[in-house]
This record gives structure tokens, sequence and C-alpha cells, in this order.
């Protein structure tokens, strides 16, 4: 099982919210977490260190090495907005003093190929973009991952909108890449960015790949009609005709996270 959660921005946290997901990992017990960028809402020292502490507390309740089974990308909010020096001589050092230097990891393992892909950009204030030569290598990647695996694609920008509002949110070269990737048989791209929360099957010809975009985990900036949540996604021994079920877990606004919705994901 797959835990994804996105855009906590440390600094903007609600603790009660923190230890409700906390207690939701603990129950479930994820196999694999992902965590899709804007872990911080202001890249600052003080944020990450609160973010890789919560991180740290998330594997331990869910039994994961975060070294082997935790999957994270950053977000615009993870590169200095204010701070311009650092923005321009060294956008992803705060990042990768807590995170690493990888910005584009990968995590194989329990039946899943899980692909993170850097969308941000330094010089864009949120605005996500791939260039032609990253989809190339992640469409390659996808074609050197176990063929039995579930293949995922992580991004922080999304690369699909069901609301005309979050269109201009898309990342920019949404269209090759989700054509080429679902070509290549990626079966599920999760995305944040937009604290939107739907799953939905990309748009015909590209039969077979779905999305996941999952609103925001634990911070208080929410979007109206909806509330915290994460989803989880289960792969292993599904029914015959299934490929996995996500789950959406939606905080109650008092005490615990709730399973509000499920959506199975056909085999191909």
């Amino acid at each position: 099982m797959i835990l994804h959660l996105t855009d906590p921005h440390f600094g903007t946290e609600r603790p009660e919210v923190v230890q409700g997901l906390l207690a939701l990992a603990e129950h479930r017990r994820p196999r694999l977490i992902v965590v899709s960028g804007d872990i911080t809402q202001r890249a600052r020292s003080g944020q990450f260190a609160a973010a890789h502490r919560f991180l740290n507390q998330l594997c331990a309740a869910s039994g994961v090495d975060p070294r082997a089974g935790m999957l994270v990308i950053p977000g615009n909010h993870d590169l200095p907005l204010f701070n311009l020096p650092i923005r321009l001589a060294d956008p992803y050092g705060p990042y990768a003093r807590w995170f690493g230097s990888q910005l584009e990891p990968t995590v194989a393992g329990d039946g899943v190929c899980l692909l993170g892909v850097n969308a941000t950009r330094p010089w864009r204030h949120k605005h996500g973009e791939l260039s032609s030569a990253q989809i190339a290598r992640v469409a390659d990647r996808l074609g050197r991952c176990d063929a039995n695996a579930l293949k995922v694609i992580v991004t922080h920008q999304p690369l699909f909108a069901v609301e005309a509002d979050d269109l201009n949110d898309l990342v920019r070269g949404h269209c090759v890449a989700r054509r080429r990737w679902a070509e290549a048989g990626a079966d599920l791209l999760l995305a944040g960015h937009t604290h939107q929360s739907f799953v939905a099957p990309l748009p015909a010809p590209l039969n077979g790949t779905w999305v996941v975009q999952t609103g925001t985990a634990v911070s208080r900036r929410t979007r109206d009609r909806v509330p915290n949540s994460v989803h989880l996604i289960r792969h292993r021994d599904m029914p015959a005709g299934q490929r996995a079920c996500v789950e959406r877990w939606d905080w109650d606004g008092a005490t615990a996270f709730q399973p509000t919705a499920e959506t199975v994901i056909p085999a191909r």
C-alpha cells in the first residue's frame, strides 16, 4: 500500500491534523510513502527541520525505512522566495540539506515502480515545467520498470485538471508528457499543488492511465470544500480485473482522518 501526501506546507501545519495523520499511518501501515512537494511554506531551515522530523515519525509509525520506502520531491514552496541570493545561487540547497540532492528519485519494490520528476524551476514563482529531455528520460525509465509493477509518476504540479480554475496550474509541457508517459505504460500520475483532491482517468485515447490529485495533508491552507486529505493506494492481491484501488481519507474536522471515497483502477 502507498500513502500519498502532498503540500504539508510546514510553517502552516495544524498540530491536531499532524497527529491524526500519524495515527492513520500507524493504523493502516503503508509500505511506501510518497510526498509530492511543498513540504514547507517558505523553505526556511526551521520549517524543513519540522517537516523532516514529521516524516521520520510517519515512517516510524508505518514501519517504513525512509531510505528505501519513501519518495520525496520538491515543490515550488521549497525554493526560497524572498531570499534572492540563495534562490539565484543555490535554489535547492536548503531542500537538499534535509532531503538529499537527488531531485528525481526512484523507488522500486513491493510491486511498484515510483518515479519522481522535478517540475519546479527557480526562475518561476509557482508554475512548473517539464523539458523534452525530462519527458523522454521518464518514458525510458518506464520502459525499464518491471513489467508487472504498478508504474507511478510523481510530480508536484499536475498534468491534468477537472476544474477550469486549475487549468492555469498545469505543468508546462503537460500535453506531451501525459501522452508519452501513458504510451510508455504509466498507471498512475500523482501530484499536488492545487490543494484539490480527485481521482480520474486521462481522457481518450490515453486510456489506462489515471490521475491521483491530492489535497494538502496537514496545512491550514485548505481549499473551499476540500479538507485536509491524503490517498492510500492498494495494489497487492487485487481481484481479477482490478489494477489498484485508491482510497481518499479526509480530516473530519475534529479528531481523525476518515475514508470518504474509493476508486477502483481497472486493469489494462
